[in-house]
């Protein structure tokens, strides 16, 4: 997916200048530019950032308007996810076809050197994890966390939080975010 070229056109449909979209999220003028030319890929917490201007979640940013299912299926292999990827860092949503969801329940893969951005993000709800390959390191407040194969997290998301990979191997993670609108 073109991520600049996706903002734009959800700007545009909501009406917004990139002058009202960068005051509204509360970035520069350039930054907005710069993301829809391309210029620039965003982290994942730039881009929820941006989104937080129109407003609007990663999930519903990425997700394509007509989909939508009659009947919720139960079981979905790899091709049912949804995509929420931005640079190195892969998100995977499961269950894309599930309508009203109260959670976010994801795969994510931590590239070598990625992260989730320089600026920690916080968002109501709670996050949980559980790392099934590598090992990466987790930032919550002040304190940082180192997390390998087998390790677990749980916390409240309103506290100030990022994610880092910088080993030399992926990290993935099984994780969940409530409220749904990651």
């Amino acid at each position: 997916m073109d991520v600049g070229e996706r903002l734009k056109v959800i700007r545009k449909q909501k009406g917004l200048s990139q002058r009202e979209l960068a005051k509204r999220a509360g970035v520069t003028n350039s930054t907005i530019s710069m993301i829809e030319k391309n210029s620039v890929s965003p982290s994942v917490s730039s881009l929820k950032k941006v989104l937080q201007g129109i407003p609007m979640s990663l999930v519903e940013f990425f997700s394509d308007e007509g989909e939508t299912s009659a009947t919720q299926p139960v079981v979905y292999g790899p091709a049912d996810f949804m995509d929420l990827s931005v640079d190195d860092v892969k998100l995977k949503l499961v269950g894309k076809a599930f309508g009203r969801r109260a959670m976010a329940f994801m795969i994510e893969t931590y590239e070598p050197g990625s992260d989730t951005g320089e600026d920690p993000y916080l968002h109501d709800g709670e996050e949980a994890g559980l790392v099934i390959r590598g090992q990466f390191e987790l930032t919550v407040g002040d304190e940082i966390y180192h997390l390998k194969e087998g390790d677990a997290y749980y916390f409240d998301s309103t506290r100030p939080h990022r994610f880092r990979n910088p080993y030399d191997e992926p990290c993935q993670i099984v994780s969940a975010t409530t409220p749904a609108n990651f």
